[in-house]
């Protein structure tokens, strides 16, 4: 199948979401409010902490804010397109609904991926987009094109890292047979994505969550962008661990996929 036919598969579904949205429009306003909120009560943390000091591992209190909207940014971009696809997969597997994705005329982790759209995670996206300028601004920084085009290509890549422990997470759904709950685990890892790289003092937590786990580096390496400029070395690493763990994903998947088609043929 070509490119342009995933294109139309993509946008017919994107159609379908927003037109569904527009029809159930207090849902939309519900669930917009609850994520903003969330988001909010994040940013009231980051005020009360410097309220008692000027400084968090060496980020001061406008550094702290371009660290999380750049968070909340990768991280609404990533919901808003595909959570509410990967959050049921376990549950299609365990039911045999899975079976619906497998028929159909694509690869079945396009498929499964793309079936619906949160337009309320994509709209406050821009709630995170706005911080970052805020910070910016206050912060004083003027970053140049590449820069900005470098923070842009990053961002990014932070949702397919995000996209990737997702699919690792629930294609544990083919070997587990109770694996309900599994893809809560998604939200234990990346709570750590708010927090600077250099409060990660120890050996074992730098190992676990900036070199091996990208949960650190998803919004870190960004943020720094803007910060210092574009650095090659991290652009680097950030663009081979995504190549990386999409890989892996993709491989662990489809291993996956094998065992569920020989167990339901």
């Amino acid at each position: 199948m070509t490119l342009g036919h995933y294109a139309r598969l993509w946008l017919a579904s994107a159609r379908y979401a927003i037109i569904r949205t527009l029809m159930f429009r207090f849902d939309f306003f519900l669930w917009s409010l609850v994520e903003f909120t969330w988001m909010l009560v994040n940013l009231l943390l980051v005020e009360v902490l410097y309220d008692h000091t000027s400084s968090i591992a060496g980020w001061t209190k406008y550094e702290m804010l371009l660290l999380v909207g750049t968070s909340m940014i990768v991280q609404r971009l990533f919901t808003g397109f595909f959570w509410s696809n990967l959050f049921e997969v376990g549950r299609n597997v365990r039911s045999g609904h899975f079976d619906f994705f497998l028929a159909q005329p694509g690869n079945p982790l396009f498929m499964i991926s793309t079936r619906k759209l949160d337009p309320d995670g994509l709209i406050n996206s821009l709630v995170g987009l706005a911080v970052v300028i805020y910070s910016a601004n206050k912060l004083g920084l003027h970053p140049g094109a590449l820069d900005l085009a470098a923070y842009a290509l990053l961002i990014g890549c932070g949702v397919i890292l995000h996209y990737s422990t997702m699919v690792l997470i629930i294609a544990l759904s083919f070997w587990i047979t109770s694996s309900q709950g599994i893809e809560g685990s998604y939200f234990v890892i990346y709570q750590f994505s708010r927090l600077p790289r250099e409060a990660f003092t120890g050996f074992v937590s730098r190992a676990v969550f900036v070199f091996l786990l990208p949960a650190v580096i998803v919004s870190n390496i960004p943020a720094n962008i803007l910060r210092h400029g574009a650095d090659l070395p991290s652009v680097a690493w950030m663009l081979g661990a995504t190549l990386a763990w999409f890989a892996l994903a993709l491989a662990v998947f489809q291993r996956g996929l094998r065992r569920y088609s020989s167990a339901s043929s």
